[in-house]
């Protein structure tokens, strides 16, 4: 899809964001600041001040900030959300990015494999599902909040698809991160695939109701795997020779809907970039630097039509990639996975 967009609109609006600090997170702050908006990050790593901090000799915006958050404690949300309207220059708040999440590789295995001897232990602990209460729990704890909060951005006008942003520039918009775990489930990781499910499940829920209830604008990203520092070496060995997304393209996908208030109830995927063959409407192998590539895809998320239709069509784009790719490209992103944590070392030097 096209992401052409006119980035203005992203100057002086208050942007709040979850899971700030690193990742995602931290590439959407910059690009944001960059953009004249006030951003405030919230992350449980009080590293986030450094990052914050950064940004602003960056991007030489002062309206930077840095909130530590806890996103599993309802008090840590209620205390991130005041706090940022004190902050916000007009007083007011325009996108909350729901955007914190985990995912627990250790407690993914000890739900499949109980260890317990749940039979004669006297006092069996319960298995701790830490990925929920942050992806799931969380997101619920931000977008509940963010409900209260935007409807009451000074200036602010309920969105509407056919109309202009308003004259002030204000906006109520929620943006969720999913993951193509909110699509298609990932094998032995399923306390992770159960949150995004969820996440996805909230999205489907308020893409309807939020913007008759509140005004107020929701949209989602659920991006494919994507090349980043926290894609680990076991990981990448198991993805050896598959495309990857990057994380270049999960920021422009967010910046798109940020940017453009027609924006209402859009569900975005990102992943690896493609060829499209306008003749034929097949997927090619990767070719860099064709206009007809495609790194961002819409997910056609009718209430009424499952979500496997759009599954079935991504499966069907990768194992096409994999397959032009080859041994070749196999080998190749084998090679890249084994020697990835040199590569970091020496990057971090």
């Amino acid at each position: 899809m096209d992401l052409s967009y006119d980035p203005a609109p992203i100057k002086g609006k208050t942007i709040l964001i979850t899971g700030g600090a690193s990742g995602f997170g931290a590439g959407f702050s910059a690009r944001w600041a960059a953009a004249g908006a006030n951003v405030i990050l919230g992350d449980i790593n009080p590293a986030g001040e450094e990052v914050a901090a950064q940004i602003r000799q960056d991007t030489q915006n002062e309206n930077v900030h840095f909130i530590q958050l806890d996103v599993t404690s309802w008090t840590s949300q209620v205390n991130f959300f005041r706090e940022s309207l004190r902050l916000s220059p007009h007083g007011g708040i325009d996108t909350v990015v729901a955007n914190a999440g985990i995912n627990n590789s250790e407690e993914s295995r000890a739900f499949e494999n109980p260890h317990v001897d749940y039979l004669n232990d006297p006092s069996p602990p319960a298995p701790t599902f830490k990925t929920l209460d942050v992806n799931l729990t969380g997101v619920m704890y931000t977008v509940h909040l963010a409900l209260f909060f935007l409807p009451k951005n000074p200036g602010s006008k309920p969105c509407q698809q056919e109309s202009a942003a308003s004259e002030s520039g204000r906006d109520r918009h929620i943006l969720l991160m999913g993951s193509v775990a909110s699509l298609h489930p990932l094998i032995t990781q399923a306390p992770y695939t159960v949150s995004k499910h969820g996440v996805l499940g909230l999205f489907r829920s308020l893409r309807v109701t939020a913007p008759v209830s509140a005004g107020v604008r929701v949209n989602i990203i659920c991006p494919y795997y994507t090349d980043s520092p926290f894609m680990q070496t076991p990981v990448r060995v198991l993805l050896a020779g598959v495309p990857l997304g990057r994380s270049e393209d999960v920021i422009d996908a967010a910046s798109y809907l940020v940017a453009d208030t027609a924006c209402i109830g859009r569900s975005l995927a990102t992943g690896p970039k493609l060829k499209l063959d306008s003749s034929t409407g097949e997927l090619e192998a990767l070719h860099d630097g064709n206009d007809k590539e495609r790194a961002v895809w819409e997910c056609y998320l009718h209430d009424s039509d499952p979500a496997d239709i759009f599954t079935q069509r991504m499966l069907t784009v990768v194992h096409a990639a994999v397959k032009a790719r080859g041994w070749a490209g196999w080998v190749s992103g084998m090679a890249g996975a084994l020697t990835w944590p040199v590569r970091q070392w020496w990057t971090s030097r």
